[in-house]
């Protein structure tokens, strides 16, 4: 069993998972999940993540209610949730942060700067 922390990424696009992943795969384990729902499945899941990172434009479920639902889940509450997003209304950012996310990312992002973020939240 390795020690390094684990990343949760949710987001429903490839691109950006390979991106992700790519970029903290050296420094952590890597979980991901193509939608809201399985991210949600996995951050509950016998190898909780440590931080996760969370696209709010997806179908079905978005960014917004998963958030929501992590942090009112005794079982998930106190995971950093870090969102990462195209998305740049001041009104999108507060929500996120009045949802309880610990940073707002918008893409695209630069890989240091990510890297940095994260070990801020853990």
């Amino acid at each position: 069993m390795s020690d390094r922390k684990i990343v949760l990424i949710i987001d429903d696009t490839p691109l950006n998972i390979k991106i992700l992943s790519d970029a903290l795969k050296e420094d952590y384990r890597i979980l991901v999940a193509p939608n809201g729902e399985r991210g949600l499945e996995l951050a509950r899941g016998q190898n909780t993540p440590d931080a996760i990172l969370l696209d709010i434009m997806m179908p079905g479920m978005d960014g917004f209610e998963v958030c929501r639902r992590l942090k009112s889940d005794d079982a998930t509450s106190g995971i950093p949730v870090m969102f990462i997003t195209a998305m740049e209304k001041g009104a999108d950012e507060k929500k996120g942060r009045e949802l309880g996310a610990a940073d707002f990312i918008l893409k695209p992002f630069s890989i240091p700067d990510l890297k940095k973020r994260i070990i801020k939240v853990l």
